[in-house]
């Protein structure tokens, strides 16, 4: 299973973006999907994550960002709004799926100037 991660670039404070991650191989049960990030110097951090029906966010993001999935599209999305600067950082998409699969993606740049 592969995980292709794009959309990331450089925008306003304000701004918005969208993450895409598209999953390729062979995915039969999902368990749980989500997005981290890493700003420069710093640990990777969950921000946001989606298991079943239950949905959770960072509090730092909560309320700006959206996390879905498209099943026809085989896509995780991160929908970003009211960009800050201390949102800057790497995001990578991550996969449980198949009980004990785990897959990355490669990591997308967020840069939001102030």
């Amino acid at each position: 299973v592969q995980l292709q991660a794009s959309g990331g670039g450089l925008v306003q404070a304000g701004g918005s973006l969208r993450l895409s991650c598209v999953v390729s191989g062979s995915v039969r049960t999902i368990n749980a999907m989500g997005w981290y990030r890493q700003a420069l110097g710093k640990q990777r951090e969950l921000i946001a994550s989606k298991s079943g029906g239950t949905t959770n966010y960072a509090d730092s993001v909560k309320g700006r960002f959206t996390i879905s999935r498209d099943n026809a599209k085989n896509t995780i999305y991160l929908q970003m709004n009211s960009l800050k600067p201390d949102d800057t950082g790497l995001y990578y998409c991550n996969l449980r799926f198949n009980g004990w699969g785990n897959a990355w993606g490669q990591g997308t740049q967020v840069t939001v100037s102030s």
